[in-house]
């Protein structure tokens, strides 16, 4: 079994961090009072999967002749896109639900080589409507509100 080095071990370790880094901020959003399915429910479950994933993509560049590690843009895309998903947490608990995925979805879709202005517009109004519909209508989970401020107050008349 060789234990080296390369790009299945550093992807697996990158997801460790990430999941780890995820699940803590994820326990930062406050649970539901009646111990219900809460705000931090969904991100806690997918700070989970992200840290299993990062298990078995280490264990598969442990066990298996993985590429080697080759310097390409990739650990700046990498880095570039953990930045925005934890600042993208952090900002969910100081400006609200809407607001940050408003911002995060654009940047998201430009890291990942959207270029047009109208798109990225798009991207900032629908995402944020869109899940919020299928998360805090259909499901019944209710976004954290941000300390600062919080477009659902305003739009809700609070």
């Amino acid at each position: 079994m060789s234990r080296r080095l390369n790009s299945a071990t550093i992807v697996g370790g990158a997801l460790l961090i990430f999941g780890f880094i995820s699940g803590y901020y994820s326990l930062q959003i406050s649970a539901e009072a009646d111990g219900s399915t809460g705000a931090r429910t969904f991100p806690y479950i997918g700070a989970g999967i992200i840290t299993l994933m990062g298990v078995l993509e280490t264990l598969r560049g442990v066990r298996t002749a993985a590429a080697p590690l080759a310097l390409t843009k990739r650990p700046v895309s990498i880095i570039g896109l953990m930045a925005v998903a934890i600042a993208y947490v952090w900002l969910i608990t100081k400006i609200g639900y809407l607001f940050s995925t408003a911002v995060a979805a654009p940047l998201a879709m430009w890291m990942f080589g959207m270029r047009s202005p109208l798109g990225l517009i798009a991207t900032a109004i629908l995402c944020p409507a869109v899940y919020h519909f299928i998360f805090f209508e259909l499901l019944g989970v209710f976004p954290p509100y941000g300390e600062w401020i919080d477009l659902l107050d305003i739009l809700q008349g609070g």
